[in-house]
């Protein structure tokens, strides 16, 4: 019989216990689970309140405010899943401790990688090329075709893919064709030593003004650039628009060659160019 009553009276200790147990882990659980959807959305709402403020600014890539704002909205995930385990009475300086020394190791692990993504965020900011631009640097030369956080990707004028890390574009001088509007192109021809030359800088401005492709302004200029006892050199400088530089390079040189070929006074000048970006 008092083996029976101490039977009873255990059971009841605990399921009292057990009941306690649950009411009080039963709020905990359900603020976790408010915790949870109020951060989730807060979350989301600083995430498109980052990305709308950066899309505004002047100059700042879309693909650099969508990694911004997704760094802010896992970030704030972070934070309610610490603040949550709080909520069972889990010690988070411990937890915050692991997370940072998790970091350092990814960070070390992936220290390549991130040279990429800061040289990434570094070319988005300061843009000192854009989609469909002409570029050249140490070792990569061709068209942009997209610029992300990684990687660079561009066409080269073979029509080649080239994937170019940003790391090795950000360290190194680049050169944009195409981000000034204007560009100098110089044709320099060899006369001998006897032939006139204030009639051989008239006619190579005269074929420069001819081709209504090269800009009025600056206005086409030859010049005697060199001399030796056999033969002087007349340079040809002249301006044309970036996007038509190539065509209008060529058709000029060409037309040079051929005026020059048909000069019906004196004997055919040997020509050589020299085009300079």
């Amino acid at each position: 019989m008092d083996q029976a009553s101490d039977f009873v009276v255990a059971t009841r200790t605990a399921l009292a216990q057990l009941t306690a147990l649950g009411v009080q882990y039963s709020f905990s659980v359900i603020g976790a689970i408010i915790l949870l959807i109020l951060g989730w959305l807060v979350a989301g709402l600083l995430s498109r309140w980052v990305f709308n403020g950066l899309s505004h600014i002047n100059g700042i890539d879309a693909t650099l405010s969508q990694f911004f704002s997704n760094i802010v909205r896992y970030a704030a995930l972070i934070l309610v899943v610490v603040m949550v385990l709080g909520q069972f009475g889990v010690q988070t300086a411990s937890i915050l401790a692991a997370l940072g020394a998790i970091g350092l190791a990814v960070g070390l692990a992936l220290q390549g990688t991130l040279q990429n993504i800061a040289a990434g965020i570094m070319l988005l900011v300061l843009r000192p090329f854009r989609v469909g631009e002409s570029i050249e640097t140490g070792s990569v030369t061709g068209t942009i075709v997209d610029v992300g956080l990684f990687a660079t990707e561009l066409k080269t004028a073979e029509g080649v893919y080239r994937l170019a890390p940003n790391s090795t574009l950000w360290n190194v001088p680049i050169t944009n064709y195409s981000r000034l509007a204007s560009r100098r192109h110089e044709i320099t021809i060899s006369i001998g030593a006897d032939e006139n030359v204030d009639v051989t800088e008239s006619k190579l401005i005269k074929l420069a003004t001819a081709d209504k492709r090269v800009l009025k302004s600056p206005a086409p200029a030859a010049f005697l650039s060199d001399f030796d006892a056999g033969s002087a050199k007349i340079t040809l400088r002249y301006w044309i628009g970036s996007k038509q530089w190539w065509d209008v390079s060529r058709d000029m040189t060409k037309a040079v060659k051929i005026a020059f070929d048909k000069e019906p006074e004196t004997e055919t000048p040997q020509s050589s160019e020299e085009a300079t970006a």
